[in-house]
This record gives C-alpha cells, structure tokens and sequence, in this order.
C-alpha cells in the first residue's frame, strides 16, 4: 500500500487561514444584518445579544473618557462622541475594525504553533488593535475637520494601512517565534524505536 501525498504545509496555512476569515467576517456581516433595523432583524438579539453595539459603546466611552483625563470636555451617545470646542465623530460600524481583528485573528489560529502561545498572542493583539483604535477616536476629536484636512480626509483607509502594517510587523516576529519553538520541540523529542 502506498503512502497518502502529502499537502503542502504552506497550502494548508493558507486554506485554513481563508476559511476562518471567511466564517469570522461573514459571522459578523450576518450578525450585523440581525442586529441592525431592516434586512434580517431580529429585535431579541439587538435588544439582548448585540455584542457589535457593546464595542462601540466600549470604544466611544473609552475614548471620552481618555479625553477627560487629558483635560477636554466630552458628550456621547450610542454612536457619536463630541469633543466640545472641537469635533463630533459619528462612529459607524466599519469604524470598529472587525475586519483587521477577524484577518488578525484568522492568521494566528491558522499557524502552526501551541494553543497557549496562539491564545496570548491573539489577546493581545486584538486588545492592541483596540488600542490603537481608541488613540485614533482621541485624534480625530481633537485634531479632524470633515473637508479642511486633505490628508486626514480618508482616516478609515489610513488606520487601516497603519495598523495593517504593525499586524504584519508583529506576524513576522509571531511566526519566527512558532516557527523556533516548532524546530526546538521537533529537535528534543526523543528518537522512536
């Protein structure tokens, strides 16, 4: 009897990875439709279960409350955030960066490596991308005017090209470390019989 071929380990990445994207960012598309009047609303899991409100009233209050602490005056509401004397922000949900945490999260589970090291390094991650978000809620309060800013006028793409940028940064470090902890473990497993 034959021995099965074997897939490309790299192949295997990267079917992994693509699906889980694709149920991660689908799941959230879905339950956006669910969660938001019209389309597919069901009012028990907008009402109850709206996990997807619950981050931007994390982020909105988070980032009031950062400005606060730097001195500035702040009115909220389930979507805005008011700097007084200088900006009010209208936070949609593509402002929330589900699809950079489902891309983050889709390519550290799909790695090769142990779960423990998976689950530290997706938590943190995510609490980071989280972070950064915030940071950029406090600037465009302070600093953003709707039409004067040409080079602030699409802040949705440059976050994303920055944040898309320390992911790749930290994958790179991530994957060298999977990678030595795989050659170490494969190097100390006693020799079979």
């Amino acid at each position: 009897m034959g021995n099965k071929p074997k897939l490309n380990p790299a192949l295997v990445f990267v079917l992994k990875f693509l699906c889980l994207f694709g149920l991660l960012y689908g799941f959230y598309i879905v339950y956006l439709s669910i969660t938001t009047p019209g389309g597919m609303h069901i009012s028990f899991f907008e009402k109850h279960l709206n996990f997807i409100s619950g981050l931007r009233y994390i982020l909105i209050e988070s980032s009031a409350r950062v400005l606060n602490i730097l001195g500035y005056q702040t009115r909220t509401n389930i979507n805005q955030l008011l700097t007084v004397g200088h900006n009010i922000l209208r936070v949609g949900f593509d402002c929330l960066g589900f699809g950079v945490m489902c891309f983050f999260s889709s390519f550290v589970v799909s790695y090769p490596g142990s779960f423990k090291s998976k689950l530290l390094f997706c938590t943190m991650g995510l609490v980071t991308i989280q972070l950064l978000n915030i940071s950029r809620f406090v600037l465009l309060g302070l600093y953003w005017k709707h039409n004067t800013n040409i080079y602030l006028s699409d802040h949705h793409t440059i976050f994303n090209i920055v944040v898309y940028i320390l992911i790749a940064i930290s994958l790179y470090f991530y994957t060298r470390y999977q990678d030595k902890a795989t050659t170490l473990n494969a190097a100390n497993k006693p020799i079979g019989i």
